[in-house]
C-alpha cells in the first residue's frame, strides 16, 4: 500500500493535517488498538524449544527489518550456530513451513523479503509462526530470527528489538489507519530489550523511559555504484530514502526516480514504461534487493542491484545484545 500523505509529519506537514479525514478514521483506530491488546492479552505464547530474536517495529512500512534480520543471523552464524530467519511471507501463495530456495521459489510463492534473505543465509516461511518455528527446530536449526512479528504474540520470544527509523520516528503519532503505528508506543516499547534507530535523526522523545538499549545504525551499500547516470524505482516503505542514499554516493547521477507502493507486483506496463524511461535518459536502471526479486527472469539482467547492509555504530553493543539468547 501507499502511505497516506497524512501519515508522515514533516517541516510542510504537522500532526494535525487532515483533521476531518483522521477523525472519521478514530473510531476505526480505537479498534485496531483494541483487538491488538485483546490478542496480546489472551494468547499463550507457544515456546518453540529454541531461542526465537524477534526484529520487529511499531509502524507500517520500511524501517530497516529486513537488514537487521540479516545482520543478526550473520553474527550468530559466525559463532558457530545455524541460524535462520522466519517470515510470514506477506503476499506469498505458500502458506508453509517452507524453507526457501532461491533457484525453485518465486516472490510470488514466497514473499519478495524472505527470498531477499535467502540469497545470503537459511531462510524460512510460515503463515503460522510457531508451526513454522517448530518445523525449524525438526529441521535442525538452533535460532530463530523473526523478520517481523513484534505484534505476533502466538510465539515465545528470547529476545525482541524493535528498529525505528529515526527520520520519522513514529509517522504523526496515531495508530493505524489514522496513523502508521500498529499499536501504542508504550506499549510496544513495554515488550523490547532493545531498539535500533536506524538512519540520521535525533533521538525520540518516547525513549526517555526505556530501559533498554538503544542502538545506532544506517543502511550503507554493499559495493558503490559504478558512476554514471541511473533510472532509479523502488517499491518499499519509504522509497526516497533509497533515493537519497543513491545521490549521495560519488560519482552516481539520478536522472530519475520513480516510487511505487510497497511489495508492488511490477506489470508489464510498469517494466515497458522504465524501459522507456531509461533509453530516453540514457541511464541504467537500478533497484533495491527487494524489488529486484519481485521482476521476471528477463528482466532481472536490465536492472542494477543497489545492495544495502545495516551498519552499527557500535557492533559490539549490537552483538552483547545478541548474545543474550547464547547464555
Amino acid at each position: 500500500m501507499r502511505e497516506p500523505h497524512f501519515w508522515t509529519v514533516t517541516e510542510k506537514r504537522s500532526r494535525a493535517a487532515a483533521p476531518v479525514l483522521k477523525l472519521l478514521m478514530t473510531p476505526l483506530s480505537m479498534l485496531y488498538r483494541r483487538a491488538g491488546e485483546n490478542r496480546i492479552a489472551k494468547t499463550t505464547p507457544v515456546d518453540a524449544g529454541i531461542p526465537v530474536v524477534c526484529i520487529g517495529n511499531l509502524t507500517l512500512g520500511g524501517a530497516g527489518k529486513t537488514p537487521v534480520t540479516a545482520a543478526a543471523r550473520a553474527y550468530y552464524a559466525s559463532k558457530g550456530a545455524r541460524a535462520a530467519s522466519l517470515s510470514r511471507g506477506y503476499r506469498g501463495s505458500l502458506a508453509g513451513p517452507t524453507h526457501v530456495d532461491t533457484a525453485t521459489h518465486t516472490a510470488g510463492e514466497v514473499g519478495d523479503e524472505p527470498l531477499m534473505l535467502a540469497a545470503t543465509g537459511e531462510a524460512w516461511i510460515s503463515k503460522d509462526r510457531p508451526t513454522g518455528a517448530q518445523a525449524m527446530k525438526a529441521a535442525g536449526v538452533q535460532i530463530v530470527i523473526m523478520d517481523d512479528g513484534h505484534q505476533n504474540p502466538t510465539l515465545k520470544k528470547s529476545l525482541s528489538i524493535v528498529v525505528i527509523d529515526a527520520t520519522n520516528p513514529f509517522g504523526n503519532g496515531h495508530i493505524f489507519p489514522k496513523g502508521p503505528l500498529r499499536e501504542r508506543i508504550a506499549d510496544g516499547l513495554a515488550r523490547a530489550d532493545g531498539v535500533v534507530l536506524m538512519g540520521d535523526g535525533e533521538r525520540p522523545e518516547e525513549l526517555s523511559a526505556f530501559k533498554g538499549v538503544v542502538l545506532r545504525a544506517r543502511l550503507a551499500p554493499l559495493a558503490p555504484l559504478p558512476p554514471g547516470r541511473y533510472v532509479a524505482f523502488a517499491g518499499i516503505g519509504r522509497p526516497e530514502r533509497f533515493f537519497d542514499s543513491l545521490q549521495a554516493q560519488p560519482g552516481v547521477e539520478l536522472s530519475e526516480a520513480m516510487p511505487f507502493p510497497d511489495h508492488h507486483t511490477f506489470q508489464p506496463s510498469d517494466l515497458s514504461f522504465l524501459m522507456k524511461l531509461s533509453k530516453e535518459r540514457d541511464a541504467q536502471l537500478v533497484t533495491t534487493d527487494k524489488d529486484h526479486v519481485r521482476l521476471p527472469p528477463e528482466m532481472k539482467g536490465r536492472v542494477m542491484r543497489a545492495s544495502v547492509e545495516a551498519k552499527f555504530e557500535d557492533e559490539a553493543a549490537f552483538h552483547a545484545l545478541l548474545d543474550r539468547v547464547l547464555a
